[in-house]
């Protein structure tokens, strides 16, 4: 069965998430189909490419399908996991990524929704950053993607804490760009995209790739990445991190000890 839905109308693309039975959470199948259907509509030349789950979600996505993380002395988020993969592929589109949020944003998803050019959401869509919760060292590529989304304090505060923040506080904080009317979201999204899709593509294709590269223009030494890359090992490496997988496998609280 597919796990996405794809559709073109015009100058306008589209990515269904739909894998119901599992929230939508990033599995390998699921990414690897996500960064197709991108790559698809890139040479196909699509000028703006939304990318939603099906209609009145209560989940947009519960995040990286911790079912597939190793439990231990492996990098969880190495470069190659899913994750990265789409993450690259969102931002290397030629075209702007819009994304199209109702219901819950979890974990790793709010990565995928914060690595998009556009986001519009409806009041009740709410993104969580849950790492904390099972124990898991997040990745120095993907702490840049948090901090090029919103301030550094309320990273600290969603990645300490790991409670949802609403679309509300979102757009205050300029994370999110247009929180809209659940019943009018889809014409809102879509009247955005084709705004997009009408002006010139190779002079927006050209700009993304610009920021892209501006964004990401955060030096650090080899010395700097290796000692984080330390620190990460430590978590992963931890009963902790062992004990936080676990404990989301049998659906109970983990129990941190902090060794």
């Amino acid at each position: 069965m597919p796990l996405v839905e794809t559709k073109r109308d015009g100058a306008v693309a589209t990515i269904i998430l739909d894998r119901p039975s599992r929230r939508n959470a990033l599995s390998t199948d699921l990414v690897d189909a996500i960064v197709e259907a991108l790559g698809c509509f890139a040479q196909e030349k699509a000028r703006a490419i939304v990318l939603r789950a099906r209609p009145g979600a209560a989940v947009w996505s519960a995040g990286h399908d911790v079912d597939e993380l190793p439990e231990g002395r492996r990098d969880p988020l190495g470069w190659d996991d899913p994750l990265r993969a789409l993450i690259r592929s969102i931002e290397e589109c030629p075209a702007p990524v819009i994304a199209m949020i109702e219901g819950g944003v979890w974990g790793g998803a709010c990565e995928v929704a914060f690595a998009c050019d556009l986001i519009v959401a409806s009041p009740n869509a709410t993104f969580a950053v849950t790492p904390a919760k099972l124990g898991v060292p997040y990745n120095v590529s993907g702490m840049l993607t948090f901090l090029n989304a919103c301030s550094l304090r309320i990273v600290k505060e969603m990645v300490f804490t790991a409670k949802p923040i609403s679309a509300a506080r979102a757009e205050s904080l300029g994370i999110i760009n247009h929180m809209v009317p659940a019943d009018d979201l889809e014409a809102f999204a879509y009247t955005l995209a084709t705004e997009i899709s009408i002006n010139a593509p190779l002079a927006i294709s050209v700009m993304k790739e610009q920021l892209r590269m501006l964004a990401g223009a955060h030096p650090m030494s080899p010395r700097r990445f290796e000692r984080v890359q330390g620190l990460r090992r430590i978590v992963y490496d931890s009963d902790d991190y062992a004990e936080g997988i676990r404990a989301f496998r049998e659906k109970r609280a983990p129990k941190f000890t902090g060794r």
